[in-house]
């Protein structure tokens, strides 16, 4: 079915606040087929109910067309409120763009969920509403179990959840992708078609085109069986929230901002380990990363290693047997890695690891003092730097270079590479370093 239609009697402008009149709910409005006929579908209840409906589109600014679907969404909304329905249209374009080894995908979902929490604080509104099916989530708990998640990640998406105020809400969850389809012919509706959707670099087109069609001919059930694994698996996450969250009481309240780290790691390791993720994802807000836990992990069991561990969103200390969380400063971060490092992205599926992207603008190059401990692989333990050296057969000549830290955390040793404690894995966003200074040649056994 063709795009919207191309006349275009002017954009709609962005609401200034929130707009008097009657109270009502938004939906987030890409223009594509599933997000269109939500949006039909809310207009028809609204106006019934005596609601008004925010269509909020984002423009991600990663097609060249998009300004212009932008511009369609904002022709086909003014159609559709001079036919009388209560319908009030905003549209935001992200700024700036992906950086070297960033997922597009990851930064294109942070950037449209900021902007869609923008838009409902300026319109006044607390409930949002995401076209997400069935189909879509059928695809999400299979591409979470492929990178291991536990219950909560193969929980996938749920109905609703309430976030800073505003509640994002999925009505579809649990329809197939043939009602929508079947809802978008009987009302003649028209869409817009990415052309991005089509791309194999993505992993859920990769599912989409080539895996889903084999599996669902296969096991016909396959779909209606992930969903029930996502509904169990929603459950099991929500005991063990409730789990983890009972054990941190019983450490009394000032656990909650400093975690004593002794009776934590007297309970039994699967206990220890969930209450110590709980601990990290309540304090950050951010899901935590499985290697670096790993590597966590061995170091808070193993009693030694680094005092302080870089984190999304800012870093965990260890000092005097507890542990604390500090939030990232903001504008403390510079604008490109020190001198003499260069970073290039690796393949998502290349086995070689490599460091978080968000690391390389907070390293800090420092000279050797002595004393520091280096691990050079998983499993292995560190040991000082100076045998590092000679394991590698590093001349002297080739150990005056500088040591790069985030904090107190040594991360990346030209001539070694980077600290297997800090490196990431198969499957996600990394650089690969290589130390090369000014006018030089890249050290050798400098790629992390």
């Amino acid at each position: 079915m063709p795009a919207a239609d191309p006349v275009d009697p002017g954009p709609v402008p962005d609401a200034d606040g929130p707009p008097a009149g009657p109270p009502g709910f938004a939906v987030a409005w890409s223009g594509g087929r599933d997000s269109t006929a939500l949006l039909h579908a809310s207009l028809r209840v609204a106006r019934g109910l005596g609601l008004r409906v925010h269509a909020f589109h984002i423009d991600h600014g990663l097609q060249a067309a998009s300004a212009d679907w932008a511009r369609r969404c904002a022709a086909q909304a003014a159609r559709w409120a001079r036919a009388g329905a209560p319908l009030r249209f905003a549209s935001r374009r992200l700024e700036g763009r992906p950086g070297p080894g960033d997922s597009v995908e990851a930064w294109a979902r942070e950037g449209r969920r900021a902007a869609l929490a923008a838009l409902a604080r300026e319109a006044g509104v607390d409930l949002l509403l995401l076209a997400h099916h069935a189909g879509d989530q059928a695809e999400t708990v299979l591409l979470q179990a492929l990178r291991g998640a536990g219950p909560a990640g193969l929980a996938a998406m749920p109905a609703r959840q309430w976030r800073q105020g505003l509640c994002w809400a999925r009505p579809w969850r649990e329809q197939p992708r043939r009602a929508i389809e079947a809802y978008l012919r009987r009302h003649r509706l028209r869409w817009i078609e990415d052309p991005s959707n089509a791309e194999p670099v993505h992993a859920r087109n990769r599912l989409r085109q080539h895996v889903w069609p084999a599996l669902d001919s296969a096991f016909p059930q396959a779909g209606s069986a992930l969903l029930r694994l996502a509904r169990h698996a929603a459950e099991a996450a929500e005991n063990l929230r409730a789990l983890a969250e009972s054990d941190l009481a019983l450490l009394g309240p000032a656990a909650t901002q400093a975690l004593p780290l002794v009776p934590v790691l007297d309970h039994p390791p699967a206990r220890a380990r969930l209450l110590l993720r709980h601990w990290i994802e309540r304090q950050s807000g951010h899901p935590v990363p499985a290697d670096r836990f790993e590597s966590l992990w061995l170091a808070l069991t193993a009693g030694r290693g680094p005092a302080a561990w870089p984190w999304p969103g800012g870093q965990l200390r260890r000092y005097r047997g507890l542990l604390r969380w500090g939030a990232t400063a903001e504008g403390c971060v510079p604008d490109a890695p020190p001198a003499g490092l260069r970073a290039e992205p690796l393949p998502i599926d290349s086995p070689e690891p490599g460091l978080p992207p968000d690391w390389l603008p907070r390293l800090e190059a420092r000279a050797r003092q002595g004393g520091e401990r280096f691990q050079a692989g998983p499993g292995r333990p560190p040991r000082a730097l100076k045998k590092q050296f000679q394991a590698a057969g590093l001349p002297a000549w080739a150990r005056q270079a500088p040591l790069f830290f985030l904090g107190e955390t040594l991360v990346f040793v030209p001539g070694l590479g980077l600290d297997a404690r800090c490196a990431l894995g198969p499957g996600q966003p990394r650089l690969r370093l290589v130390w090369q200074p000014e006018g030089g040649r890249p050290a050798a056994g400098g790629l992390a």
